[in-house]
């Protein structure tokens, strides 16, 4: 199969009762562009980058016919947070609902769209805005404004308020937000309205989104700085920075004071006194009081033949040649190992220290979960390699929301089961992390017929073994269109049936 490349696509959605149908042709290329001030090779969609925002409103139908003009690579779109209901052939996940679109291929995306989000993509990779303020070396940047790497300036009028929806596709680092001088309201997370709760800065994990309120009630004669900073890993690049800009100041007025400071990369106590406030909105929905299936899935860092690789109950994932949707659906044999992966991992085994055997195995087997069953998941953590280094993961499911039932360190236990576990306010969401030698505890409902992938949403870390497969009421899925599963067996029995 040829290199593959995943697009995160994210949507900008209102409410709305009157349902359309939103269409649009996309073509996805290689451009050369300087999103950070560094020329570089990006992949646009009809020429943008980042691609075109689709607005569209809750129960609206979207049709994109999407052509591949990449050269050598494979394509897929995955829209995240869309639950395709009905539709899970168009989740975008390659070799779980659909084949990759080679090169020259068009494939139409059509779903109906149900929740919120928003990205832009500008910052300075050499130069700071704030350079005048720190002790670095690096340079003070001189911009016309028209740049490619031009900051997106945010306009506001005073003693206004505000509704700034938050999202980050970052690979591989967590994210750290502050507009100075200002405090933020946090009201919506991952497309959920969650209990309202005021701070001053926020983490925000590979995956996650949020709507923050802030309202414009300080000195209106100056610009204020927006920052985001790298946490979870040192930082290796300057914050990246952009201005608040109150009309009728210039916009390239620059504060006269520095950006606001973010705590330490490895602060992990302060992430997790964030995530902690975070509860469902009165009013949301609840969990069920019970669950008919608990998984216990550790994520471990080891070895396969020499390659350093990730796992989950020492099994790295890797993904068949045939959609799973596709070989599930019509009773394919030998299209992945149906033996069920494992559904927990020793009581024995020590978190806080290296996997006593760093060797692990190539799997890609399925859970299989009963329809309409409550299914809980306790994702822990552990010790990698080195030794006293664990990281962070932020876990995101394909298909489903769940419930954030509790965060804990070391290892879960039958008390925390009985005791700590918030079946009351817990919040809906679709990215979660699990915190450095602790666990995150989870819950949904089987209830939504298709193939979904459930991973870590740091890019190399699925790459390299850390996710799971679910499947539920496949039987039940209907129209899956051929063009989805043109590859492996299932391309094959296509090519056969037509010419029978």
């Amino acid at each position: 199969m040829s290199p593959l490349a995943i697009i995160f696509l994210l949507l900008l959605l209102t409410i709305s009762a009157m349902a359309k149908t939103r269409q649009f042709e996309w073509r996805v290329e290689y451009m050369h562009w300087s999103p950070d001030g560094v020329e570089g090779v990006v992949m646009a969609i009809n020429g943008k980058f980042p691609g075109p925002t689709i607005r569209a409103r809750t129960g609206d139908t979207i049709s994109v016919e999407l052509t591949n003009n990449l050269l050598t690579e494979g394509l897929v779109i995955h829209w995240h947070g869309i639950s395709q209901r009905g539709t899970p052939w168009a989740d975008g996940t390659a070799s779980i609902s659909q084949c990759p679109i080679n090169p020259g291929e068009t494939f139409v995306y059509r779903f109906i769209v149900d929740k919120s989000l928003l990205m832009n993509g500008r910052g300075q990779f050499n130069c700071s805005l704030a350079a005048q303020f720190s002790k670095s070396p690096i340079p003070q940047c001189k911009l016309r404004g028209d740049e490619q790497y031009a900051p997106h300036i945010f306009h506001v009028h005073p003693n206004k308020t505000y509704r700034l929806r938050v999202a980050s596709s970052t690979a591989l680092s967590s994210l750290h937000l502050a507009v100075g001088g200002h405090k933020m309201v946090v009201v919506e997370a991952d497309g959920n309205y969650i209990q309202p709760f005021s701070v001053e800065n926020m983490d925000i994990y590979s995956g996650e989104s949020y709507s923050i309120l802030f309202t414009t009630d300080q000195d209106p004669s100056n610009n204020y700085w927006i920052s985001i900073s790298v946490r979870g890993r040192e930082p290796k690049t300057p914050q990246g920075l952009t201005i608040l800009n109150y009309i009728p100041n210039f916009a390239s007025k620059i504060p006269n004071f520095p950006p606001p400071l973010p705590p330490l990369w490895n602060d992990y106590n302060y992430s997790k006194s964030f995530s902690k406030k975070i509860f469902g909105l009165m009013g949301s929905p609840k969990p069920p009081t019970r669950h008919d299936r608990r998984l216990f899935l550790l994520n471990t860092q080891n070895r396969i033949e020499g390659y350093t690789r990730w796992a989950i109950n020492n099994i790295s994932l890797v993904f068949p040649t045939t959609p799973y949707l596709g070989s599930i659906k019509y009773g394919i044999n030998n299209a992945f190992d149906t033996k069920s992966p494992p559904n927990t991992f020793s009581k024995d085994y020590d978190i806080m220290k290296p996997p006593p055997n760093p060797n692990s195995t190539y799997g890609n087997g399925v859970y299989m979960l009963k329809f309409n069953t409550t299914i809980d998941i306790i994702l822990q953590n552990a010790n990698i390699l080195a030794e006293n280094v664990s990281e962070i993961h932020p876990w995101h499911f394909h298909g489903h929301s769940f419930w954030v039932l509790g965060y804990g360190d070391g290892n879960f236990t039958t008390e925390d089961a009985e005791t700590t576990l918030n079946l009351n306010n817990p919040p809906l969401r679709n990215t979660v992390v699990v915190f450095p030698y602790g666990w995150t505890a989870l819950r949904f409902s089987a209830d939504n017929p298709g193939v979904w992938a459930f991973h870590c949403h740091i890019e190399p870390h699925l790459h390299m073994g850390m996710g799971v497969v679910f499947a539920e009421g496949v039987h039940l899925v209907k129209n899956i269109p051929n063009e989805a599963l043109t590859c492996g067996l299932t391309g094959k029995m296509f090519a056969e049936n037509k010419h029978k």
